[in-house]
């Protein structure tokens, strides 16, 4: 039995243009782990978590993620901080599939 639970779950993942896939890694009482694919063109309408920090994990690919406004393209591996309250998102700007997660904690009550 492997402890790495990456490789099971991005290997259903597959968007398609323009197209966002996720799927959960963890999930327990005060985390979320989440994988994001997003496909050539794709985007993760900006948001933002008032009462939580969340942190993106840039693990295939180069994605744009964008923070308050501003934009920076992150490539694997990267990692980026969204404090409390910080509008983030993020969009494929490259001709491949671009995977990172979004750990979320604590979760919103």
């Amino acid at each position: 039995m492997s402890l790495d639970r990456y490789p099971d779950v991005v290997a259903d993942l597959d968007p398609a243009d323009g197209a966002v896939e996720t799927a959960e890694l963890v999930v327990t009482d005060d985390v979320l782990v989440k994988a994001f694919a997003l496909g050539p063109g794709a985007e993760l309408d900006p948001h933002e978590h008032a009462d939580s920090t969340n942190v993106f994990h840039v693990l295939e690919g180069t994605v744009t993620v964008v923070q308050d406004g501003d934009s920076d393209q992150v490539a694997a591996p990267g990692v980026v901080l969204h404090e409390r309250g910080v509008v983030h998102g993020a969009r494929n700007e490259t001709d491949g599939t671009v995977i990172f997660t979004a750990s979320l904690c604590p979760l919103p009550s």
